[in-house]
């Protein structure tokens, strides 16, 4: 059989390079895989945007997501879409936002990020935030040489402060069979968060030993994920 579409979405801070090590693998296990571009500009045009994404695809799909993505894909189903998968992720419920999910759990995001103004329609200017460069290493990306949390830092793509904040809509993970890697050395989504979020899921879930972008450190670990996830 056919195997499903993976279509992976990153978070913010990232972009869909961060999803390298996991795609590799997954190609190599016969996968499609769409490593989609996350414009980063707000809960509902992100959702809107993978949509597209997923409209294009023929058959089954498989949804993950990191980070700031997991709430994109909990807003982002399509009747293609037959799992979801959350890598160190927010998973908000309805009403809820990435951000204050963030200072539920104890997040360090307001004390690493640095805030500038972007222009746009609205007036006074947006903002968005970015990771302090200097701090991009020891928070987000630990499972990594310094050389390449500089490189990785240097390409994040800002997220809008607006989008953090923006109130999710009904979850799909309420409809959805859903999978959770907990990343248990995440220092931006404390593992105690990851794993509540995971419980209220009812999601099946796994621990690794990872950082945040745990992408990086355990790909195998991670693409074993969705490869169950796609029944495959």
């Amino acid at each position: 059989m056919d195997k499903p579409t993976v279509v992976l979405v990153h978070g913010a801070f990232a972009d869909a390079g961060s999803w390298d090590p996991v795609t590799r693998i997954l190609r190599q296990r016969g996968f499609p895989v769409i490593a989609a571009a996350n414009p980063l500009r707000g809960l509902g045009h992100d959702a809107a945007y993978v949509k597209s994404v997923l409209d294009g695809v023929t058959g089954p799909a498989v949804l993950a997501g990191h980070s700031y993505g997991g709430a994109v894909i909990g807003n982002a189903v399509t009747e293609a879409v037959t799992a979801l998968v959350y890598i160190a992720a927010f998973a908000p419920d309805e009403g809820e936002s990435a951000g204050e999910l963030d200072g539920r759990y104890g997040g360090p995001a307001t004390e690493i990020t640095l805030p500038r103004p972007f222009p746009g329609p609205a007036e006074p200017p947006s903002v968005e935030l970015t990771v302090d460069p200097a701090k991009y290493h020891e928070m987000f990306a630990p499972d990594v040489d310094a050389t390449t949390a500089d490189a990785l830092a240097a390409a994040q793509r800002p997220v809008a402060l607006s989008a953090l904040l923006e109130p999710s809509g009904p979850p799909a993970w309420k409809s959805v069979p859903s999978y959770y890697a907990v990343a248990t050395a995440d220092r931006m989504i404390p593992p105690a968060g990851q794993r509540e979020m995971a419980a209220r899921m009812g999601a099946t879930t796994i621990e690794i030993e990872a950082g945040h972008a745990a992408m990086f450190g355990r790909p195998e670990e991670i693409a074993d994920l969705i490869t169950t996830a796609a029944g495959r």
